[in-house]
């Protein structure tokens, strides 16, 4: 009797100081330069062993308070080529022409400007690009996975890099969830922009799903662009 009490004695106070402190692997803290390791390693990858891919992108346009019905969109497939960069067909559009010209049209062309070789690099959201801290050392949430949170906020100022928040998945790194603000906006005309992109993992490579911007200027008012991509075919390293 007295060693059945013993070990049961000695079995309660390990579950009290499993509580207490918690048990492992469910508040172990991370090392935050091992964790901007992992999402530079991850950044690397993709960009090492995507050769080239293609999707179809529906982009809308929403003006004022009114976040259903666009006054303008486009559907378009885009092609990635590594060391060629984005090109683009309009499969079809409508609505606003003035927003499809001068709106649209040159975010396309900004798009293809950032993603030639010897720029698109310089857009990557790695440590090279950007100061990182770990939010937290803990593992969070988002979107039914694993992840680190890391502020971010960008060693150069450029309409395409945003002061905010990453997530990325705790187990390899690749990107979840960016939401903030552009670092410098796009123009004199236009307020601050805001931005979100959601990721989903494509082979194991991080791929946009949905992008989010809204900006609101006294000129303009408050104009929202989202995108949507779907139908991705990627074109991988052979053997990876």
């Amino acid at each position: 009797m007295g060693l059945r009490r013993f070990r049961t004695t000695r079995m309660v106070a390990s579950i009290f100081i499993l509580l207490l402190f918690g048990a492992p692997g469910l508040t172990q803290e991370h090392d935050p330069a091992a964790v901007i390791r992992l999402v530079d390693a991850a950044v690397g990858a993709r960009f090492e062993n995507i050769l080239g891919f293609t999707d179809v992108e529906h982009y809308a346009v929403y003006r004022g308070d009114d976040q259903v019905h666009p006054v303008a969109e486009m559907i378009v497939k885009d092609t990635y080529k590594k060391g060629v960069g984005k090109s683009y067909v309009i499969l079809s559009e409508n609505g606003s022409s003035i927003l499809l010209r001068f709106g649209l049209k040159p975010l396309l062309e900004s798009e293809q400007t950032i993603n030639e070789p010897g720029n698109v690099e310089k857009s990557w959201f790695n440590s090279a690009n950007y100061n990182m801290k770990l939010n937290s050392a803990t593992v969070q949430k988002l979107n039914g996975r694993d992840c680190f949170a890391l502020e971010i906020n960008p060693k150069q100022q450029a309409p395409n890099l945003i002061i905010g928040t990453m997530w990325v998945d705790a187990k390899d790194g690749t990107l979840v969830q960016i939401e903030g603000v552009a670092s410098k906006n796009p123009s004199v005309f236009s307020g601050t922009t805001h931005m979100m992109r959601h990721y989903t993992n494509i082979d194991g490579y991080s791929m946009a799903i949905h992008a989010h911007a809204e900006s609101d200027s006294p000129l303009f008012g408050r104009t929202t662009v989202t995108i949507d991509y779907s139908d991705y075919q990627l074109e991988l390293k052979t053997g990876k």
